[in-house]
């Protein structure tokens, strides 16, 4: 490619610089590729370890446009706590457990994560975050469902962050 693009009107046009990802954007692609390896994770009880390394060694899986270490984080940090995890949010379900989808469970576990272990994300993040993994990978209204539930989860584990926000917006 040449040095310059051209415009419509063949006016050379200064070639744009590729912007470097936000770190939102980063923390997105890592939430990703966590949900991905956390399924696989769920799927076929393979050590996470050797998840780990075929997510970082795979080139298609796109780890230079993640936060490698938030990734390594939530692959690690979640599937170390699945059980707790799982506690914070089971009696907040209308079914059991065994009876989630696979990627509902595998983002309602991150979402969970970060609520309850990455006080540095906000409340709100944490929750839309999973709410567009559950779009982008879950069945058609998975998000809404997860919506309430973390949302109900916020209310329990991050209810001074929630009243100061409230008491902000008055």
């Amino acid at each position: 490619m040449s040095e310059v693009e051209t415009t419509n009107d063949q006016t050379p046009a200064p070639k744009r610089k590729d912007k470097k990802p936000s770190r939102s954007q980063l923390r997105s692609a890592s939430r990703r590729l966590a949900l991905q390896a956390v399924y696989q994770w769920q799927m076929n009880q393979s050590a996470v370890s050797e998840i780990e390394t075929q997510f970082v060694m795979n080139q298609d899986q796109e780890m230079d446009s993640c936060d490698k270490v938030y990734f390594r984080e939530l692959l690690q940090g979640v599937t170390a706590s699945a059980k707790k995890l799982d506690a914070l949010f089971e009696e907040l379900l209308d079914r059991p457990l065994s009876e989630l989808d696979p990627i509902e469970l595998a983002v309602m576990r991150i979402g969970s994560y970060e609520l309850s272990q990455r006080l540095d994300v906000p409340y709100r993040v944490a929750i839309n975050e999973s709410v567009e993994l559950a779009k982008g990978f879950g069945a058609t209204e998975s998000h809404k469902y997860v919506n309430g539930i973390l949302d109900k989860l916020a209310q329990r584990v991050r209810r001074e962050e929630i009243a100061a926000r409230r008491e902000a917006n008055k």
